[in-house]
This record gives C-alpha cells, sequence and structure tokens, in this order.
C-alpha cells in the first residue's frame, strides 16, 4: 500500500478529506520519528511498538573483493507486532 492508497482509506473510513487525511497522517509520522529519535519508545496498543535498538560495531566482509571492512555502530528502528496484528495477519 502506498501512501496514496492509505490516505485514500482513512479518508473513506474516517469521513475527513483527502487533505485533512494526508495531514493527520504526516502529523503521526512526524510525531513518531520524533519521539524515536529522542530515543524514547512509541507503543501503539493493539498494533504494534517502535523502538529504537543500538547495534555495535562489527567486522564485515566486501563481497566483492573479501577484504574485511568495519561497520561503524549506529542506532536502528525496531518494530515488534502486537498480539491483535499478529492474530489480524495469521
Amino acid at each position: 500500500m502506498k501512501k496514496v492508497e492509505l490516505v485514500e482509506a482513512v479518508a473513506e473510513k474516517t469521513g475527513l478529506t483527502k487533505a485533512d487525511s494526508t495531514k493527520a497522517i504526516d502529523a503521526t509520522i512526524e510525531a513518531i520519528t520524533e519521539e524515536l529519535s529522542n530515543g524514547g519508545k512509541v507503543p501503539l496498543v493493539g498494533f504494534g511498538t517502535f523502538d529504537v535498538s543500538e547495534r555495535a560495531a562489527r567486522e564485515g566482509r566486501n563481497p566483492r573483493t573479501g577484504a574485511i571492512v568495519q561497520i561503524a555502530a549506529r542506532k536502528t528502528v525496531r518494530f515488534k507486532p502486537g498480539s491483535a496484528l499478529k492474530d489480524a495477519v495469521n
């Protein structure tokens, strides 16, 4: 589902205009992004939880040359689906 399709689905289910649905979706994504960038966690009951995970530095290999390269430590976003979402998918 592309963002345009998501906007249409939200507009249809809520009765909002497509413009208002776009604003709501954009605001939701922005709020989640801000919270995660501040190191927080965003639990959406029944849907899942977004949080930030730390990845340690490690060695990797360049597949073309086989040379060992250092991969720097970094933060990454993780999503853990909630039980209601798991049940809906299964």
